[in-house]
Formats: C-alpha cells, structure tokens, sequence
C-alpha cells in the first residue's frame, strides 16, 4: 500500500535538485589554476608530440601518459603550495635559492622557449583553420595571437578565468574521436600495461618528446603565480598568515584542483595517442610532424567527424595556451624585476608584465614568418625546456622541504618522493636529448 508523502518528504524532493546544483557549482569552484595547467599542458605542440608518439610506435606509447600522472600531479601540487604558502611566484622564490644572474639567465630561456612554443601553436592553429576553412591560413595565425594578446589585457583575471575553465572543454574533442573508430580495448591494455619497447634512438627521442612536453617549465611558474592572482582576487591571506582550518581547506583545494587538471592533461593524452595509433599506426602513416598533420591524415580514415573535431580540439587548445604560456613569461619577469604584476592588474598599472605579454606574441608572430624551420625550432624549444625544468625542479624541491620558508606547510612525504623522481627523470631525459 502506498503511503501519501508528508510535507517534509515532498520538500526535500523539491530541494533535491537545488542541492545537487548547489554541489557541483561548488565542486566547479574548486577548480582553478590546477585545471586550466593541466589543460594548457595539451596545447598544438603537445598534441603534435603525442600524434607522433602514436603514430610511430602504435598503443605501445601509452604507458607514457600513465608513468607520468603522479610525477605531474605532485611537481604542480608543489609549485601550487609555494605560491599560497608563500604569497610569491616562483621566479621570486628562486631568487631566495639562487644568485640573481642564475635566475635571470633561467627567465631568459624561460623566454625563449615559450616564444617558440607560442609560434608553433598559432602557427597550428592558422593550419587548423585552413583545414577547415580552405583559406586564410596566415590571416588566422595573425588573428590567433592578436585575440589572445587583448584577451590578456583587456579582461581582468576574475572574467578572464571562467573563460578558460570553460575552454578546457574543447579537450573532450578528443575524447570523442576515440569512439568514431573502432577499438581493441583488450589489446589497448595489454600494451599499456606491457609494452613492445624497441630500445631504439628513435624510441628514446620521442619518450624524451613525451616528457619534455607533459613536464614544462612554463606551467610550474604558470600555476604558482596563479595560486597568488587566485589568493589576492579573493583578499586572503598566504598560508602562513591564515587560520588553521582556511590553511586545511586551501591545501585540501589545490589537492582536488591538481589531481583533476593533472589527470585531464593526462587523459587527453591518452587519447591522442590512442586515436594516432589505432588510425595512422594501423594504416602504416608514421611521419606525423605537427598537429594539422595529423588532422589531416586523420579524414580519410577515420572520417570527416574525426578529422573535425580533432582541428577544433587544435584552435581550442590553442586559444587555451598561448595566454598560459605569455603569461608564465610575464609573470616570471615581473617578478625577477620587481615589477607590478598580475591578469586582474590594470595595462597602465603594470606596464612592464603587459609589455613582456605583447613582447612575447610580437616575437612569436616573427618565428613564424621567419626562414626558422618550424619543426627544428620545436625540437630545440624542447631541449631547452627539457635543460631548464631539472635546476627548476631542484630548486622548488629544495624550497618545498625548507621550514623557514614554508613553516609547517612543507612539502608532504608523498610530494618529495614523487617530486624528486621528477626530478631526476626529467635529468635522464636532459643527457638523452644530448646523448641522442
């Protein structure tokens, strides 16, 4: 028999809905620089180095983006507790471990390598576009830069970040193209869990590509700086000056921020290689050397609904990037100088970190229509990201276990284990960049 619902019980069914909005909006919240690192991770170059990766040597590069989650998730945990512990960027923690020359020369790389990287994905972005579009693949390039450049300056950091987490969508694009193709899933795992790993030149060059792209300077200074926009957008205070139940739940934050933004990169890129190796791989197309390559080799065989999402997936993730990229620069320099800093900061307020934003996109534009062979400057933006992340990674690794700068808030057994495997993986894949 079917009992009439009391008052009460009607009530909550009708708050039910309410509630769970309520929830999600609040696990929405929670996201932030953790999320938007992770997803700039896979900006055009990366998805370039994973198409290779599957393109080359089939499902059996998988295991790549698995060995490399806990390595991430706790480098950018740590950098993301430096900047809310100590209310300081990176660049400005460094000098606090390094001489002022050293970390100026590391800016100077930093600098470099970010200009290439930001020229190479426009320049992928414009080549997606033209896919699309059968035109207009040096006015899209142009315009790519130009939207991000007064995106940056024109929007303060507290619109401009919904902007992004929003845009963080796009990476499901490539999600779907996995389930416009047939796939093995038995097979998948298999390699994934053992992998045929021909111990070739090749192998260990594009094992080097994978971690040198999945592992990047610039998100380290990219997430610490943001956990301090973050911090002052919101008028708290730093760790060390917060009561203990903010400091719990601030820590608590960048754990759950970290670990989704860390695993989204990682998940993405699992299935860029996955859609490269059961599609190019299988067809016998290995030379893939950027990302509209990729693309394109993509419609004929997998059809046009792959091939569109995929050259979406490249101007989104682009549009995601390129600002993350700028900006770590510019936050680094601003820092290093001593200069007013900062996305929510007025143009006319903090003239010196616009003008290395607005500096770096000119020089990015250059690269571009330079004689510059593109995929020779990737390669050697990737040796010196490579080079630059082990004394960046030592020295946060230093600074995350030192009391007298993080008090109790030092780094946690987890984080220095992981963090110092890191460490040393990205120096092994230093010597084999040289090496090879």
């Amino acid at each position: 028999m079917n009992h009439p619902k009391n008052g009460a019980q009607r009530l909550a069914e009708e708050l039910r809905p309410e509630r769970m909005r309520r929830r999600a909006r609040l696990a929405v919240g929670r996201l932030g620089p953790g999320l938007i690192t992770g997803a700039a991770d896979d900006d055009p170059s990366g998805i370039a180095t994973y198409s290779q990766a599957g393109a080359q040597f089939g499902p059996n590069m998988l295991w790549t983006v698995v060995f490399t989650y806990p390595l991430m998730l706790a480098v950018q945990s740590i950098c993301a507790r430096v900047g809310r512990v100590t209310g300081n960027g990176l660049a400005s923690n460094l000098l606090g471990v390094f001489p002022r020359w050293v970390v100026m020369g590391l800016v100077a790389l930093l600098f470099v390598a970010n200009t290439i990287n930001i020229g190479a994905d426009v320049a992928a972005m414009g080549a997606a576009a033209q896919l699309l579009i059968g035109s207009g693949q040096t006015w899209f390039t142009i315009a790519a830069a130009i939207v991000s450049l007064l995106l940056q300056i024109f929007v303060p950091y507290h619109r401009y970040v919904h902007f992004l987490k929003w845009l963080t969508l796009v990476l499901f694009a490539y999600v779907a193209v996995v389930f416009t193709v047939d796939i093995d899933w038995g097979h998948v795992l298999r390699h994934v869990v053992l992998p045929d790993a021909p111990i070739t030149a090749g192998w260990v060059t594009v094992v080097v590509a994978v971690f040198g792209t999945t592992i990047s300077p610039y998100l380290f200074f990219w997430q610490t700086s943001e956990e301090v926009e973050e911090m002052e957008a919101n008028h708290q205070s730093d760790l060390l000056h917060a009561p203990p139940s903010a400091a719990r739940h601030q820590l608590r934050r960048i754990l759950t921020d970290t670990s989704v933004g860390m695993g989204l990169s990682n998940l993405i890129a699992f299935f860029i290689i996955l859609t490269a190796a059961t599609t190019l791989h299988a067809k016998g197309i290995t030379n893939i050397q950027t990302s509209a390559q990729a693309a394109e080799a993509l419609r004929p065989i997998a059809g046009p609904l792959a091939f569109l999402l995929f050259s979406l997936g490249i101007i989104g993730t682009g549009l995601l990037a390129v600002p993350v990229l700028a900006g770590s620069t510019a936050y680094a320099a601003a820092e290093l100088f001593g200069w007013k800093e900062g996305l929510e900061q007025d143009a006319s307020k903090a003239k010196g970190f616009y003008a290395v934003i607005a500096l770096s996109m000119v020089c990015a534009i250059a690269v571009v229509f330079s004689p510059l062979d593109p995929i020779k400057a990737l390669f050697w933006s990737a040796v010196v990201n490579g080079t630059l992340a082990v004394p960046i990674l030592g020295a946060t690794m230093m600074l995350a276990t030192r009391r007298d700068e993080m008090g109790v808030f030092v780094a946690t057994a987890p984080q220095r284990i992981f963090g110092w495997a890191a460490t040393i993986v990205m120096a092994g894949a230093a010597v084999a960049m040289f090496v090879l």
